[in-house]
């Protein structure tokens, strides 16, 4: 049998001076013929792997589809680009048009990330994300992190019913506007990371099933679809290339990746990290982060920089706001408890019942990690958008309790994590939106709507239908935050000092950084202490509460908030004491 055709790449075409060499991985045994546009089709080689093989002379932009069992025309599933929607010919790219304007561009080390997480879709695309950034960088972020931009059904959509994962969506821009806006972020110190979806397909647009069943297995659903199958040796390896062509083609700074616990082979996520951390050269900061609902801390030990801390967010926001259903439910009994041990240990729950679990253990012991292991936020796209009306805790906190939870969050070592327009105070929702083909479009309303039966303010049809529609393009249009409302300015006064402080004096003393502890001072007040990597102290006391708290607080100076000898209501202060 002959050898696989040479290239860095098994998937995706490759450019040559003439030609192109086209190929897919086709187990399935059926005809496989490429169609490039306005041509008649070429009929493909099998390699070893059961990968399809064929070259033709075409270049850079030429429009090309593979052609299953004679009939069924279906894109790459590793195109670099689309001509259209996810079911149109995709497109040949030269990845080396691009000139880039910041080639020394390193990234920075792990410690100074302060995450902004947005949706370039509300900020239209990739040119209008670009415009964004200088605002950014100058309230005093260091990194921005895109919500899923693998090519989607239709123009709008969070990013999580990607079925392309390698063509950004051209409703976005094309490859060089994306390499455009990390070029920009780069000269203005940002660093650039992506949020990645390999856990599932999006329900339209998936056409993978109809040559490679083995992509897939059978005897697991995810709560989005047929579960992947990374049993597989190929599957592994066109996810694993997927990550490296985002990191060297594109130069992303790191990815993030979605939903970790659904991707049920540990092993492939070190794969994964042992080959990204390979293929970097010497010097360069790249970062890998995972959402992971098992809480599983051994990933956090080997080839991953950090976790989003759900717990975290969690504790905070029963604090906040008083809800206790669904998930919140097992941060009730004990909210300022489960936030102090957050804050000292990382993960609330290493192992005991969870509730919400129907009382099955959870999570894994994390007390010996790192603050920067965690990745902190008071709100992600997630928390704001799964709510029914997608409200902003703006909408949901008192004013001064609110501010004070921020200065946690941002002052802590943890790392910290912003989701668009809470810098601005914003109190525009962010809605959950698709742009789905009509009869797709009413099962995702009407499944969303009963997503909400088991509440009892959603019992009844009528007030379930309230939930606004996701494929209405005012739902889509509603989520666009103003970053310029009455009280921004006092908004971006707020963050600006508070990451002016952590940039001067908790960002250099965070690595080596170790938990003394934390307790809870009162139902809704914590205090927490922490030896920096320069044996100073960092202490914060905050309370949430509406009632002054006593506290055995420093005697000294805070670097945020005023001397108290008790702890106020609705305060948070901050002090580094130094040996």
């Amino acid at each position: 049998m002959p050898t696989s055709p040479p290239s860095s790449f098994l998937f995706g075409p490759r450019l040559a001076e003439r030609e192109t060499e086209f190929r897919i991985w086709a187990p399935a045994n059926r005809q496989v013929e490429l169609q490039l546009e306005r041509v008649l089709r070429i009929a493909t080689a099998r390699y070893e792997n059961d990968m399809r093989h064929a070259v033709a002379g075409a270049g850079a932009g030429a429009g090309y589809a593979f052609v299953i069992g004679g009939e069924t025309r279906v894109p790459d599933p590793a195109s670099r680009r689309q001509g259209g929607d996810v079911a149109d010919f995709s497109v040949v790219t030269d990845p080396g048009s691009y000139r880039w304007q910041r080639p020394d561009w390193r990234g920075r080390p792990w410690e100074e990330a302060v995450f902004y997480e947005l949706h370039v879709g509300l900020l239209d695309g990739f040119a209008g994300t670009a415009a964004h950034l200088e605002r950014v960088a100058r309230l005093g972020f260091t990194a921005i992190e895109l919500m899923p931009i693998g090519d989607f059904p239709g123009a709008r959509n969070w990013g999580y019913d990607g079925v392309l994962p390698f063509a950004p969506d051209c409703a976005y821009g094309t490859p060089n506007d994306l390499k455009s806006l990390i070029d920009r972020a780069h000269g203005l110190g940002l660093m650039v990371f992506l949020d990645v979806v390999y856990n599932h397909f999006g329900p339209d647009g998936n056409f993978i099933a109809a040559y490679a069943p083995q992509f897939f297995r059978a005897d697991i659903a995810t709560p989005w679809g047929q579960g992947i199958d990374f049993r597989e040796p190929m599957v592994r390896r066109f996810f694993i290339e997927n990550a490296l062509y985002w990191i060297n083609e594109f130069r992303f700074d790191g990815l993030r990746l979605d939903a970790a616990h659904a991707i049920r082979d540990n092993g492939f996520l070190m794969e994964l990290a042992a080959e990204v951390r390979a293929s970097i050269e010497p010097g360069r900061h790249v970062h890998l982060v995972v959402e992971n609902d098992d809480n599983e801390a051994a990933l956090l030990r080997g080839g991953y920089d950090a976790q989003w801390n759900d717990d975290w967010h969690h504790a905070l926001h029963v604090l906040l706001t008083g809800e206790t259903g669904g998930y919140y439910t097992d941060y009730a009994r004990a909210p300022a408890s489960a936030l102090a041990r957050a804050l000292a240990e990382g993960f609330v729950y290493q192992g005991e019942a969870s509730m919400h679990r129907d009382g099955q253990p959870r999570g894994t012991p994390s007390g010996d990690l790192a603050p920067t292991s965690f990745v902190s936020f008071l709100q992600n796209h997630d928390q704001i958008g799964n709510r029914a009306f997608g409200e902003r805790l703006t909408m949901l906190a008192r004013p001064n309790a609110l501010r004070a939870a921020i200065a946690l969050q941002l002052l802590a070592p943890q790392i910290p994590l912003v989701f668009m327009g809470e810098e601005a105070g914003a109190t525009a929702p962010f809605l959950y939106f698709t742009d789905h083909r009509p009869e797709l479009a009413a099962k995702v309303r009407e499944g969303r709507r009963n997503e909400f039966a088991k509440f009892p303010e959603f019992a009844d049809p009528e007030s379930r239908a309230r939930i606004p529609d996701p494929n209405a393009p005012e739902t889509f249009a509603r989520s666009r935050p103003n970053f310029e409302g009455p009280r921004a300015a006092e908004w971006n006064s707020l963050y600006t000092a508070l990451l002016s402080i952590r940039a001067k004096e908790i960002v250099p003393r965070l690595k080596g950084t170790r938990a003394i502890g934390a307790e809870a001072a009162a139902d809704k007040a914590v205090v927490a202490r922490w030896r920096m990597g320069d044996r100073a102290v960092l202490t914060i006391a905050t309370n949430l509460g509406r009632e002054p708290v006593r506290a055995a607080l420093p005697k000294s100076a805070p670097i945020w908030g005023e001397f108290a000898a008790t702890l106020p209501a609705e305060t948070t202060l901050a002090w580094i004491e130094k040996d």
